[in-house]
């Protein structure tokens, strides 16, 4: 008989970073380089999310809607891109590659995303482009997340989320880390 996990959600809301017990030094490197910024954010926690009923759970405590952050790469391992897309659209690889003028992708190596962004899969998020000072990883947005006044995402770990003003991560985030969005419609 297969034994069920019950994940653990804190239903509490912060909107300051965690004292920093138990917690990774790249979780705590997200919040510093956010207040830095003088970005806010409300932080839930939780045990690691592995199931799409946790994530509607998030968002309806968050009040947001958490978008589908995917890693992707060229075949050649040669270019990386950060995918972010409404949780409810498909991802179909010929649509965007067409797009972005690239031979087809697909989901790149998992050694790339800690290279690169220091975040292992399951926690993907735009946040990680923090830790991508060489510019290695392009940043695709489907402008329909560009709709919602807020984003949900990962503070490179995900047994967190975040809720944060899209305006906010497009004027101060993504200039502090030199990134570029690049729009695209899936």
């Amino acid at each position: 008989m297969k034994v069920m996990k019950t994940i653990t959600i804190d239903p509490t809301i912060y909107t300051t970073k965690p004292d920093g017990a138990n917690r990774l030094p790249k979780e705590m490197d997200t919040y510093i380089f956010l207040d830095k910024l003088a970005i806010p954010y409300c932080r839930l926690d939780h045990d690691e999310t592995a199931s799409i009923d946790v994530c509607h759970q998030v968002e309806k405590l968050l009040g947001i809607s958490i978008c589908k952050n995917l890693f992707l790469g060229n075949s050649q391992a040669t270019n990386f891109y950060l995918l972010m897309m409404p949780g409810h659209k498909r991802f179909k690889t010929k649509d965007l590659s067409k797009q972005i003028n690239s031979s087809r992708l697909s989901f790149a190596d998992a050694q790339y995303m800690e290279r690169y962004l220091n975040i292992k899969p399951g926690s993907v998020s735009i946040l990680g482009l923090m830790n991508d000072q060489d510019h290695r990883v392009k940043l695709l947005i489907d402008k329909e997340v560009l709709n919602d006044e807020y984003i949900g995402c990962h503070p490179c770990v995900n047994t967190a989320s975040l809720k944060i003003q899209t305006s906010d991560l497009l004027t101060k985030f993504l200039p502090a880390t030199g990134h570029v969005p690049r729009l695209v419609e899936l």
